[in-house]
């Protein structure tokens, strides 16, 4: 799995992902969810259990930093 494609996939959050916290989230990818260690992609965002979640940086293996999505 490369930057790219993990870049912009929705995921759902699975443990509170903020500041000083190191959260989980789990991301729908290669035909599956996988589970992901979370940080927020802006410093003092908290973002709680069962957030949708849009993916906007991955650190290979299995870290990625989130955005709550918000439907418009």
């Amino acid at each position: 799995m490369d930057d790219a494609s993990m870049v912009g996939l929705m995921g759902r959050v699975t443990g509170t992902v903020g500041p000083g916290l190191v959260g989980e989230v789990i991301v729908r990818v290669r035909g599956g969810a996988e589970h992901f260690l979370a940080y927020p992609a802006t410093a003092k965002e908290r973002i709680e259990c069962g957030t949708v979640v849009m993916v906007v940086e991955y650190l290979a293996p299995r870290t990625v930093y989130v955005s709550a999505a918000y439907d418009s």
